[in-house]
């Protein structure tokens, strides 16, 4: 039995909070778009000089932070799940373990939630930058969320060979964090996404900051042809399952799908107690995977 079997088994009698943690449909707009004037960097690429102010008490109310007094035990548990994160990103000799997709095998499972608060987490390190992308091209929630939805973003650089990503990029009013939105909805998403130009993409994000972490948010796997080209392109994978509501065989799909050269773990979304020290928020599968919980 593989370990992700074994967690499964431990969820099969896990009850769901009550209430949603990652609505499918956020219900209001937590971030405010600035135009600053664009904000030219030392190597003459200027971002979009725009500037999303984050309102915490929009992001508490939509459902994607927790009320104040579990703010800490939260902040507890994405720290478990960004350690192994951070330690296989800024390993000698790593390559591009520093691009982290985020994804789940179905709607609902709460991979928004995950992908918002695990950038927060992160950008809450010394040294590190943050750079969450919005590749969930067809719902857009992250881009929607944050006030970005009508920004040109991921989609417009793929489609346009001569554009530079970082011009799109939205700094927030958190020192470490920025959004590349998801940009404009296209025909061919997944073949544009699918492109070397997505690749190439990639690399010019990385590029721009040596201690830089690039999340992308992407789609469900089972239901998307998105989320694969994604999957390909990055080094980590964080597999959000819903504690008692993803069914196992969904699960076991998902994982299928994933390159067995990819650093993966799962992130158990709304478990109401610690399975055991190695998935207690964040776990790995498959007796190939290296360790990361």
């Amino acid at each position: 039995m593989s370990l992700v079997e074994m967690a499964l088994d431990k969820l099969r009698g896990a009850q769901a909070r009550a209430g949603k943690s990652a609505p499918s449909n956020p219900p209001r707009q937590v971030g405010s778009l600035v135009d600053t004037g664009a904000h030219r960097r030392l190597d003459q690429i200027p971002d979009s000089g725009k500037l999303i102010a984050i309102d915490r008490d929009s992001l508490r109310m939509s459902g994607f932070l927790p009320e104040s007094g579990f703010e800490r035990r939260l902040a507890d548990q994405f720290r478990q799940v960004k350690r192994p994160l951070l330690a296989h990103a800024f390993a000698e000799g790593s390559g591009n373990e520093r691009l982290i997709a985020v994804a789940s095998a179905l709607p609902g499972d709460g991979k928004t939630f995950t992908s918002i608060n695990l950038a927060l987490s992160l950008s809450r390190e010394h040294d590190v930058s943050v750079l969450l992308v919005d590749a969930d091209v067809a719902k857009r929630h992250v881009s929607r969320l944050f006030g970005a939805a009508e920004e040109p973003g991921l989609l417009d650089a793929l489609a346009d060979p001569v554009v530079h990503p970082e011009s799109m990029v939205i700094r927030t009013d958190l020192r470490s964090l920025q959004l590349l939105p998801a940009g404009k909805l296209c025909e061919g998403a997944t073949e544009l996404l699918s492109s070397a130009r997505m690749a190439e993409i990639s690399l010019a994000l990385l590029a721009r900051d040596p201690r830089r972490i690039v999340v992308f948010d992407s789609s469900p796997l089972l239901i998307t042809s998105e989320s694969r080209p994604i999957i390909d392109t990055v080094g980590q994978v964080v597999l959000v399952v819903r504690a008692g509501v993803t069914p196992r065989q969904a699960v076991l799909d998902a994982t299928s799908m994933l390159p067995s050269n990819k650093r993966v773990g799962i992130v158990l979304n709304q478990s109401l107690t610690a399975l055991s020290t190695n998935y207690y928020g964040h776990g790995d599968y498959g007796a190939d995977t290296p360790a990361a919980g």
